[in-house]
């Protein structure tokens, strides 16, 4: 008898444990790095004129003007495809206050791809790097599903 509330419980407590984790959001990697406007335009393009993204979705400060800094944002969502906003921190060499830029990308079920990108007057430097960044998912009540940082978004703690 004791063995079968013993199992019951693990069983249930497995099962709870399989729940959580079937709604977490995974940001799995963020690569970063400058792109000129050159390199997103596709042989299609020269034909149609539309910009042909490869099904990534593309997200950008400055819409029209595609050369910047950008991070490619590659996402695990075990749950439906739900709305979900980014919300990118930056800070520069040219400030020590972060820079906050806000984008809405749709995120799928499964994996997904997009790129952020600091465009325009927004990034104006081809060879300049963040000193530090923080990225967060939030669903739509502003909870924060994800997060990942750069190494330097915050300060060793003191031994």
């Amino acid at each position: 008898m004791l063995i079968r509330v013993i199992r019951g419980g693990l069983l249930f407590l497995l099962l709870g444990l399989c729940t959580a984790s079937a709604t977490d959001l995974t940001i799995v990697r963020v690569f970063t790095g400058w792109r000129d406007a050159a390199s997103f335009k596709r042989i299609s393009e020269y034909f149609d004129g539309k910009e042909n993204t490869g099904g990534e979705a593309v997200l950008r400060t400055h819409p029209e003007q595609r050369g910047g800094y950008y991070f490619l944002v590659r996402v695990t969502n075990p749950a439906a495809a739900r709305p979900v906003t980014a919300r990118l921190q930056v800070i520069t060499h040219t400030a020590a206050q972060p820079q906050t830029f806000t984008f809405a990308p749709a995120l799928k079920a499964g994996a997904t791809v997009f790129h952020l990108g600091l465009t325009g007057p927004d990034w104006p430097d081809a060879k300049a790097d963040p000193v530090a960044w923080k990225l967060e998912l939030t669903d739509a009540d502003g909870k924060v599903l994800a997060t990942e940082k750069s190494y330097l978004w915050e300060k060793p703690t003191g031994r």
